[in-house]
């Protein structure tokens, strides 16, 4: 295995465009503090090797539409780096599955009987949680290290962009409108599609026809949902 030091670098795609825009987001902190985590035989999710899988899988270049989540999978062997994706052959969490409820009400068609998500992340969907990683059986448990500095950057960076659809969803979510250059990209908001919430305005919302009409406006290829 790669030592950890680089396992928790950004990829460079996006590390070298954050360098080229002077934006410098202070990763050290909550590297050092997953680090210790670590060396106290905590076991954090998801593995280090898939920690930024949403920036590998998705490039700063190819990224169209961001979907924000808030912790990785709290258990075993789900998270997988991608917010709202676990790892294949996993049960389909149910906030997952409202999420491919409505895709099937908004567009009519739902191909997938998996949920891992990365042929959407492959066609330009960020699939960003706000915390990257968490501890074993303790939602929220990383909220409050540091990756909140990267996510902010990453939002400004995309910003500087231009034309890109975020999808907020639920509380957590919604908060980071208030960074987003709404003169340059889309924001679309609705409640969380977790059971508890989605009956209150997720299903109908109409996100994933929306983001693609957008898209086509700005001549950019939809996503095959």
């Amino acid at each position: 295995m790669k030592n950890i030091e680089s396992l928790l670098s950004l990829p460079s795609s996006w590390q070298n465009q954050l360098d080229r825009e002077e934006i410098t987001p202070d990763l050290n902190e909550p590297v050092e503090k997953v680090k210790a985590k670590i060396d106290q035989n905590i076991s954090i999710y998801p593995p280090l090797k898939d920690i930024y899988n949403a920036f590998k899988f998705c490039n700063f270049n190819n990224t169209k539409i961001v979907i924000f989540g808030q912790d990785p999978y709290h258990q075993k062997d789900t998270a997988n780096g991608l917010a709202f994706s676990v790892n294949a052959g996993h049960k389909i969490p149910p906030s997952l599955r409202n999420i491919y409820k409505e895709i099937q009400n908004d567009i009519g068609i739902v191909k997938y009987d998996s949920g891992d998500l990365h042929e959407w992340a492959a066609q330009g969907v960020l699939l960003l949680n706000s915390s990257l990683t968490v501890e074993d059986s303790s939602p929220g448990s990383h909220e409050k290290i540091g990756w909140d500095n990267l996510i902010f950057s990453i939002i400004k960076l995309l910003n500087k962009k231009g034309n890109v659809v975020f999808m907020l969803w639920g509380a957590n979510s919604i908060n980071k409108k208030k960074l987003i250059d709404e003169s340059t990209n889309y924001v679309l908001t609705a409640p969380h599609p977790s059971p508890l919430s989605s009956y209150r305005g997720f299903f109908g919302c109409k996100h994933f026809s929306k983001a693609n009409n957008f898209l086509e406006t700005k001549k950019i290829k939809p996503i095959l949902w």
